[in-house]
């Protein structure tokens, strides 16, 4: 059993009505948008992100789940997919997950469009019921993944960015969905707000590790999804390359600074600021801080006691950081 399906295991049969919800939620009279949705469901990815809503709500309730949670599960599914829609004509991008994207099938006019078509029909689901509680967490999610994105845009130009920032930009471009995820998990079954909080904060401090592993794959040998060197080849600051800028000479810096900006489709040199940032520990630096993180995270599960949904998440968490892709 591989470990998806492990995680999975607690909550299979809520996964699969999530599904059929989900498939619901995004129908539409117009026949076009629902040739679209229908290729967007037929080829889902691992769906983490319901799994964190169900298995929180179940952890936090003793295995109790209801429709407040379906539906947070379908917004954020549907918010996600619109960012994934948006972000790959954005980026100009062909693929996503192995897959055609929308923009490379139906052009980006229709892509930015079904991803408004999303938006709004993951606001609508919320609205319908009467959900503000969990629209609220949602609307604050997308609001800093835009800021986010806006914020890595303005300060990587600059190659000179602090680890402080780069905490910021990834705490919000990417931690802070899975913290919403979370929080509406608790939120859907329990009213405290100290619990709904902690388990927000969870799922950013898993939101941060994730990310950090990511930065540590471009630096890997391994076949893995994504090339080795692409960030420097994008000129992305990850954590291990900020570690080792803000921790060498002047001349070395120069010398980085001048590869990743000026000699970044250049393989030799590129392979040289690989090996440079692993020989000045690097790598070691954000593999450490990655720990510290999840650490942090699984003690925030501490006082909950034992069950299914509890070992699911751990195994989640453990999951984040020793995936190979």
């Amino acid at each position: 059993m591989n470990i998806t399906t492990q995680i999975k295991q607690p909550i299979v049969n809520e996964m699969e009505l999530f599904e059929q919800k989900f498939y619901e939620s995004m129908t539409s009279k117009v026949a076009l948008l629902n040739r679209i949705t229908y290729y967007i469901v037929n080829r889902k990815g691992k769906q983490m992100r319901p799994m964190f809503v169900f298995l929180m709500a179940k952890m936090v309730s003793k295995g109790e789940v209801n429709e407040r949670t379906y539906r947070g599960a379908c917004v954020i599914e549907l918010i996600h997919t619109a960012t994934l829609v948006h972000d790959d004509v954005v980026d100009d991008s062909n693929r996503r997950r192995g897959f055609f994207s929308i923009n490379a099938l139906w052009k980006n006019k229709i892509a930015v469009l079904v991803g408004d078509y999303l938006l709004s029909k993951g606001l609508l689901l919320s609205i319908d019921y009467g959900d503000f509680d969990l629209l609220k967490i949602i609307s604050v999610a997308v609001r800093e993944m835009s800021e986010g994105e806006l914020l890595q845009i303005e300060k990587a130009r600059r190659l000179d960015i602090t680890e402080d920032v780069y905490y910021e930009i990834i705490r919000k471009k990417t931690a802070t969905l899975i913290a919403a995820c979370c929080a509406l998990g608790a939120r859907s079954v329990v009213e405290d707000e100290i619990q709904v909080e902690n388990m927000r904060k969870f799922g950013e401090l898993i939101g941060m590790a994730f990310q950090i592993k990511d930065d540590l794959f471009d630096y890997s040998e391994e076949a893995i999804g994504k090339p080795t060197g692409i960030d420097i080849k994008e000129q992305k600051m990850t954590l291990p390359l900020i570690h080792v800028l803000n921790n060498c000479t002047p001349k070395e810096k120069s010398w980085l600074i001048n590869s990743i900006k000026n000699h970044n489709k250049d393989k030799k040199r590129v392979k040289e600021v690989i090996a440079f940032v692993k020989n000045n520990d690097g790598l070691a630096y954000a593999e450490n801080k990655m720990v510290e993180f999840q650490q942090e995270a699984l003690q925030l599960l501490n006082d909950y006691p034992e069950s299914d949904y509890k070992s699911a998440l751990i195994l989640m968490v453990n999951y984040v950081i020793e995936r190979k892709k």
